[in-house]
């Protein structure tokens, strides 16, 4: 059997490689990785479809070109770099730059800590307007004090959006200088975490902008953020876990937030329009939202032999088991390995661990589907003691990042993203004929 590659193969099909992939995942073709990780094709098969020519009659596949981020066996490459190594070596803020410019330089020259070696700064800064952040904190007073941290941040992309006077400014560079910004302000401008007296209602307090201890864009994203989702403090490796899951979840090609942030990018919105856009689909219990779910399943496991009445009970009510199971991932979702195995470097012994591995191994007692990055993700926060659905705010933080990267490319473009219905209803009605006037 001959196996040829991506390009080979499309050339011979007279496609782009782009609706090469688009026929595997519509089962037209079948592909394996080789040694090197690149995509293969068996020859007799790319025969077999060349002659019969290009298939039709199947509703339309959306195919969009993309140089962002590729998707292999069980991990995401950003431009062309493993996430994973990504998420052991470098800094959310340089991946994010990364992704946004494909500049080397971001990556080689910031380490972790965001510091050269000599210890003087050399990221770009992070920081939000005082003027925005201040607006975003008063747009939040009225809000319910238990309000969803994802919640909150649609309210302070809205306010930040309409305090940025360079909003419309959408040339790659702009659009990076935006990104930071916005990123900033929407860790910043969230609440810091607390464990209020019983005695004070929790909206008794005023809303304050800044880390606790210092001022507003003082230290890392990673760190920022942790203030506002935990009010305990960051041991070193939870936080570099934090950071890790930052990197591992910026971005997925074109998932759902990001295909619609994409249509919005093409419409020529702006980039807070942009990130608004993504926001209102991450939260879907099937995509970013399954984090929460995650985070519930875990809860309801209060001691580790729990687990198999909790998948018992979810199973018995047809229900999906959140966390488990990937659209692309069949055979284990990477990210969430590695997210795991450094949560439990970070806390050996912990009994949130424990009953995330007493949940492993009963779904896998049944043979349900692997992990994800959402359980993972669900393991960290409920080991760290963070807020409820703290894990859907790490993920749109971190997606923000993707979503601007996938907006610059269709600034460049200039053509809008235009999907066509495969209309099933009923026929048309004829139009009516007019007699001539007279």
């Amino acid at each position: 059997m001959e196996w040829i590659d991506a390009a080979t193969a499309a050339e011979r099909l007279g496609v782009k490689p782009a609706t090469l992939y688009a026929y595997v995942s519509r089962g037209l073709l079948t592909r394996r990785h080789g040694d090197d990780r690149r995509s293969l094709f068996e020859a007799g098969e790319i025969e077999r479809l060349a002659r019969r020519g290009r298939p039709r009659g199947q509703p339309p596949e959306l195919v969009v070109e993309s140089g962002v981020t590729a998707l292999g066996l069980d991990r995401p490459y950003y431009r062309g770099r493993d996430a994973l190594g990504l998420a052991r070596t470098a800094g959310f803020e340089a991946v994010a730059e990364w992704l946004w410019s494909g500049d080397p330089s971001v990556l080689s020259v910031v380490p972790p800590d965001g510091s050269s070696p000599d210890g003087v700064p050399v990221q770009a800064v992070w920081q939000c307007e005082p003027e925005a952040l201040r607006a975003t904190v008063q747009a939040q007073r009225g809000l319910p004090a238990d309000l969803s941290p994802l919640d909150r941040l649609q309210v302070i992309t809205t306010v930040l959006g309409a305090s940025d006077s360079l909003r419309h400014q959408l040339d790659p560079v702009s659009v990076a200088a935006t990104g930071r910004r916005l990123i900033a302000g929407l860790v910043d401008a969230l609440p810091p975490a607390a464990n209020p007296p019983a005695s004070d209602p929790p909206a008794s307090g005023p809303l304050t902008a800044g880390p606790p201890g210092g001022g507003p864009g003082e230290g890392r994203v990673a760190e920022r953020l942790w203030a506002r989702l935990c009010p305990r403090p960051a041991t070193p490796a939870l936080l570099a876990a934090l950071d890790a899951a930052l990197v591992l979840l910026a971005d997925h090609e074109l998932a759902a937030s990001t295909l619609a942030a994409r249509v919005a990018a093409s419409a020529r919105a702006d980039p807070y329009a942009v990130v608004l856009t993504g926001l209102g689909v991450l939260g879907g219990p099937l995509h970013g939202g399954a984090s929460y779910g995650a985070e519930r399943l875990l809860a309801e496991v209060t001691e580790p032999e729990r687990a198999a009445r909790v998948i018992a009970d979810r199973v018995r009510r047809g229900e999906r088991i959140p966390g488990f199971g990937h659209s692309v991932y069949k055979n284990g979702d990477a990210r969430g390995d590695l997210l795991l195995t450094l949560v439990q470097e970070a806390a050996p012994g912990h009994d949130r661990l424990a009953a995330a591995q007493a949940v492993l191994g009963e779904v896998r007692r049944r043979r349900l589907p692997e992990r994800n990055v959402d359980f993972a993700l669900a393991a960290l926060t409920a080991v760290a003691g963070m807020v409820p659905g703290a894990g859907e705010a790490i993920f749109a933080v971190a997606r923000t990042a993707g979503w601007l990267a996938h907006a610059m490319e269709e600034y460049e473009k200039g053509s809008l993203l235009r999907l066509r219905a495969s209309y099933t209803g009923p026929p048309p009605e004829r139009a009516p004929v007019h007699p001539a006037a007279t």
